[in-house]
């Protein structure tokens, strides 16, 4: 399946059925009166986390949802049907914001989590509802208001614990497959990675999810490389693992390098618990392994282990860490945006 992590759609809630105009007439009954009954009201449109989905793929092929519409009113003092609701079946982790992307309408973070997105319209009232003493005969009957409709944004934020950061071909890739059973694309060039994995680490009879998404490199904030758009998916994650290539010739300004991207996108991820890990050390001479640690050690005042994702050296030590770092934030985290209206109605 392929992963799809932004989506534009339309939707429209269902307009209100119209109010009927009508009297009673049957045989023998003199004074029927209004007998006209009111519209069905028109269905919603929801948003509905589900947890079997991990990708916005289905909105690909399909932009465009409505409701049903409220069935009109009819004699005999006949209130018309509702209209039918439409529901969006989305990710975990899934944003819904405005079409400028300016605002964020939900922020759906767990299972069976709901929102209206848009209400159905009123019905209309029949001339059954304005009959009074001082009109006996009223034949005035209103249409159904209309539903609203506009576009929404839906942007997929996987939710992951730790998350694995560094520039391409820094081993990420690898560090997730020895570690978890996914199996992402692994090779000796550079983007290897195009889209973002999700695995789940064990160590020491606990477990954790652990997220890799594609190599930044200098610039991506301007849209150098990939981007940086795929940071969003490690947004939720309560620590980073920036992994740096040991084989490379300066290792301090790829840490940098990486470190002004954080900043330059924003969101917290500057902010978030870090370890540093010097990656491919099954290459190097314990000197050099020696060296490369205290450069990165002078680069940063976060922890830095040195590991290999193919030999398996020190990658133990480092999932111990990040373990320790999540089960110490586990009863403070709340992995939602504050800005995130999390539940009820929201009005375009």
């Amino acid at each position: 399946m392929k992963f799809l992590d932004e989506a534009k759609v339309y939707i429209k809630s269902g307009d209100g059925g119209a109010g009927c105009v009508s009297f009673r007439r049957e045989k023998y009954i003199e004074f029927g009166g209004p007998d006209g009954g009111d519209g069905g009201r028109g269905g919603d449109i929801i948003a509905e986390a589900v947890d079997h989905l991990n990708t916005l793929i289905d909105f690909r092929y399909q932009q465009h949802f409505k409701a049903q519409n409220g069935r009109p009113g009819m004699g005999k003092q006949r209130t018309g049907a509702g209209g039918q609701s439409t529901s969006l079946k989305l990710p975990v982790g899934t944003q819904i914001l405005t079409e400028d992307k300016q605002s964020v309408i939900a922020d759906l973070v767990e299972p069976g989590q709901q929102i209206v997105l848009a209400h159905g319209g009123d019905s209309g009232f029949g001339n059954l509802h304005y009959k009074s003493s001082t009109n006996r005969a009223p034949r005035r009957a209103d249409p159904g208001y209309p539903g609203e409709e506009y576009w929404v944004w839906l942007r997929l934020k996987l939710i992951a614990d730790a998350g694995l950061v560094g520039l391409p071909n820094a081993g990420k890739s690898t560090f997730l497959a020895a570690t978890t059973r996914a199996r992402p694309k692994i090779g000796a060039y550079p983007f290897t990675t195009l889209h973002p994995n999700l695995g789940v680490a064990a160590v020491d009879g606990e477990e954790f999810v652990l997220a890799d998404i594609p190599g930044l490199i200098e610039g991506a904030h301007e849209g150098h490389g990939l981007g940086d758009r795929f940071l969003g998916h490690v947004e939720r994650c309560g620590v980073l693992l920036h992994l740096v290539d040991g084989t490379s010739e300066d290792v301090a300004v790829d840490y940098a390098t990486v470190r002004t991207e954080l900043q330059a996108y924003g969101a917290g991820l500057s902010d978030k618990i870090e370890i540093v890990g010097l990656n491919k050390c099954d290459s190097l001479q314990p000197a050099v392994i020696e060296e490369k640690m205290a450069a990165l050690s002078a680069a940063t005042e976060a922890p830095v282990f040195a590991l290999s994702g193919v030999s398996g050296r020190g990658v133990e030590k480092v999932l111990r860490e990040l373990l320790r770092i999540i089960r110490d934030r586990k009863p403070a985290d709340l992995p939602m945006d504050e800005e995130v209206q999390a539940s009820g109605a929201w009005t375009p």
